[in-house]
């Protein structure tokens, strides 16, 4: 097989916070034969002995890839030159590429980011959508541009939610489209017949970085709302609280039609309920601190005492 034209590519491929990834799209370029002459990407915590190994690193050890991890893409622009590549694909990198990265490469950079943009620009696509309740979201493939998530975008899809997916699930649906949409869109940019839309600023909407102060649970908010958060933040910050000196992580509930004063709790042998600002959680799993995840039951068994 005639080896295909050569690619950098860039990212970690985690689409959300937490979230693990077995690299797709980079799995992908390879067996269709494209020269992947390079990986860059970065890592906060690569100093840490808490640090999760990247998914990428592997895929990049098994093909004799180079992976680089500058603190700044600008740090390697001579050795990025030197590679000789027309384009590079990008997916999840979490850092803004200067303009002076993106001018190597005559065909510019493809990003994968999963959402309807300019719908839900920024680092938290994903979990911004579970949040507000989104009934879709969608996959855009786009061109990469200075400023954030606003190059004119060569295809999109649109995935429909069910109100039930977690964070983990939806990022692997969607990074699995854009997957199979950078495989259409590549030849088409590399021969010059790939066409973007540019995109209405004024239709965009941005979302904030989430930090580990969101994971509380406000038993204030609507039940409705707390469960979105539940699924939105399980891979982090996860969602957390007390009982009475206990931490726990709530991992999974679902939500009553039944109202009282936000912040009681009713607790059975079988059963943890957790009144909020509308409705209530019932809650369905959870983590004590320490402790595995277990399922509501196991929890209750000799722990009456935290609630009398």
């Amino acid at each position: 097989m005639q080896t295909k034209p050569k690619i950098v590519f860039f990212g970690n491929e985690r689409l959300a916070t937490g979230v693990t990834t077995t690299a797709p799209t980079l799995c992908a370029l390879i067996d269709a034969g494209y020269d992947v002459v390079a990986i860059v990407s970065h890592h906060q915590q690569a100093s840490s002995r808490t640090a999760r190994q990247l998914e990428i690193a592997e895929v990049a050890a098994q093909h004799n890839i180079p992976l680089l991890l500058p603190q700044n893409p600008a740090d390697i622009l001579d050795q990025l030159a030197d590679y000789g590549a027309q384009v590079a694909v990008l997916v999840a990198y979490g850092k803004i590429v200067p303009q002076s990265v993106i001018d190597i490469f005559a065909k510019g950079i493809i990003n994968i980011h999963p959402s309807a943009l300019p719908l839900h620009r920024g680092p938290t696509p994903i979990e911004s959508v579970m949040l507000s309740g989104d009934t879709t979201t969608a996959v855009s493939v786009m061109q990469l541009v200075k400023a954030m998530d606003a190059g004119p975008v060569y295809c999109q899809k649109e995935v429909a939610l069910t109100g039930t997916e977690t964070k983990q699930q939806l990022a692997d649906k969607l990074l699995a489209i854009g997957s199979e949409l950078i495989l259409q869109v590549l030849p088409q940019v590399l021969d010059g017949s790939a066409t973007g839309t540019p995109q209405n600023d004024t239709d965009a909407t941005f979302d904030k970085l989430i930090t580990k102060q969101d994971g509380l649970l406000d038993w204030q908010k609507p039940a409705t709302q707390l469960e979105r958060e539940i699924r939105a933040y399980s891979e982090w910050p996860k969602s957390y609280t007390k009982f009475k000196d206990l931490d726990v992580v709530i991992t999974n509930a679902h939500v009553i039609e039944q109202n009282d004063k936000p912040g009681r709790i009713v607790a059975t042998n079988k059963e943890l309920i957790i009144y909020c600002g509308k409705g209530a959680l019932v809650i369905d799993k959870l983590k004590p601190a320490g402790k595995p995840q277990m399922d509501v039951a196991s929890f209750l068994n000799g722990r009456a005492n935290l609630f009398n």
